[in-house]
């Protein structure tokens, strides 16, 4: 006589038994997305402790334009951070040790230099070649939106000046205003285990600073690859079944809404760096299409500036006119390329085709980054202090 078989535990929308399963990759998920919070704090603090008296040095005394705008790029690569690179400039602007015409073209290349964070990123799916492609163009396609702002607008700005004028006339009506301060929840839950790692290394260990910086790089690269690996596959367990598709529609059919969102994003964990690399294997693992990340992107470059911003009403004038021009200069290239669909297009085709190509040499990616932000701009100040 057959006996009755026990009641099974229904499953979840992704087959697990139970609730318990969805739990623990919930869990997961949130203990893996620290770790690549972490991983890019600690490789941020890296590059300060080698990069950033040599990014000071880099940024003080630049004169030539184009010169000023591979320096932005060189020194924000290096620190891997715009607002750091801005806050040196506004430092140097209201000191009196560099002019504010001569402070627009840094910004420009800090601008540009910032999106380096991502194609690193992007390199932790090299053994995944889909993934690896999709997040490569999610990286690029910053950069190449970026870029195209600069060939518009750098000539315009040496021209027409038009930036400077305008952030000169708006800083006059906020200067005294009163600042804000705001205080990122990631950076509260990651710097101190970064500084912790640091102080380990360099004053237990007694590292040298230099030295200290390759192990906390090292570290930093081994953390966010391993990190970003499994986070994907969580991530697609977790999110493809249930939002992958609602996410896309909403944001694709709100442009707004979704640069909306980069902004908020990026203002709270004062990071654009954080907010573009979060996207990276949202895109990677095809979560997110590149054209619903495009505005996230965009909107996280207004958001980069904004700290900034409302942090310099308290200063003088040339502080609150560099911290405009960074904005106005993100501004002006959302209305360049933004509200015409062909033209918006251009970035995301561009960054989809060098994605084909990396996919099939992946070792291009690496030449990619270190041509692009280091040998390039560095071998322009090499010339230029050769000549000087």
């Amino acid at each position: 006589m057959l006996q009755p078989r026990s009641p099974v535990p229904p499953a979840d929308a992704d087959g697990a038994a139970g609730p318990l399963p969805a739990v623990l990759r919930i869990v997961s998920l949130l203990v893996l997305l620290y770790v690549f919070l972490f991983a890019i704090t600690l490789m941020g603090s890296a590059f300060k402790t080698f990069g950033k008296s040599f990014s000071d040095a880099l940024i003080t005394g630049t004169t030539n334009p184009v010169i000023g705008l591979m320096i932005g790029l060189l020194a924000t690569s290096l620190i891997q951070s715009s607002s750091g690179t801005t806050s040196i400039v506004v430092g140097l602007v209201a000191a009196g040790a560099l002019e504010v015409g001569g402070a627009i073209p840094i910004i420009m290349g800090a601008n540009m230099g910032t999106t380096v964070t991502n194609t690193i990123v992007a390199m932790g799916s090299m053994g995944r070649r889909i993934e690896f492609q999709r997040a490569f163009a999610g990286a690029t396609m910053h950069d190449f939106f970026n870029l195209l702002t600069i060939i518009i607008l750098f000539p315009l700005e040496q021209a027409t000046h038009y930036l400077e004028r305008s952030a000169s006339w708006l800083s006059g009506r906020l200067v005294g205003t009163g600042g804000v301060e705001f205080h990122s929840p990631v950076k509260a839950i990651t710097k101190p285990v970064a500084k912790a790692v640091k102080h380990l290394l360099t004053d237990d260990l007694s590292m040298a600073d230099v030295l200290a910086g390759v192990v906390m790089l090292v570290l930093s690269l081994l953390l966010l690859f391993t990190a970003l690996a499994m986070l994907t596959k969580v991530m697609r367990q977790v999110v493809v079944a249930r939002a992958k598709g609602a996410f896309n529609r909403r944001l694709e059919r709100h442009g707004i809404l979704a640069m909306v969102l980069g902004v908020i994003v990026t203002v709270t964990v004062q990071s654009s760096s954080i907010t573009t690399s979060l996207l990276i294997p949202l895109i990677g693992s095809g979560i997110v299409s590149l054209e619903t990340a495009l505005p996230v992107t965009l909107g996280a470059n207004v958001g980069t500036t904004v700290t900034a911003l409302l942090a310099s009403l308290t200063g003088n004038a040339a502080a609150v006119t560099v911290a405009l021009v960074h904005l106005l200069f993100n501004l002006s290239g959302i209305a360049i390329f933004y509200p015409w669909r062909s033209l918006r297009r251009v970035p995301v085709r561009l960054a989809e085709g060098l994605a084909t190509r990396t996919a099939d040499n992946k070792w291009f990616a690496v030449y990619y980054m270190l041509g692009i932000f280091f040998a390039l701009p560095l071998a322009f100040v090499f010339v230029s202090r050769l000549f000087d």
